[in-house]
């Protein structure tokens, strides 16, 4: 009876690190896909010149 409770309490430490790391992995690819194209959207708009200010 021991035994069982020891292998199901392995178990449940095995999974909830595996959710852990699900977990950082997707707060890794949000913020990837979330600041990725707006910091790639301002450098084009400054390479452009959209930041200058007009010459009258």
């Amino acid at each position: 009876m021991k035994e069982k409770k020891s292998k199901n309490k392995k178990k449940f430490i095995q999974k909830s690190n595996e959710i852990g790391q699900t977990k950082n992995s997707a707060k890794l690819v949000l913020f990837i896909f979330g600041i990725g194209p707006i910091i790639g959207i301002i450098i084009f708009l400054y390479s452009k010149g959209f930041f200058n200010s007009p010459n009258i």
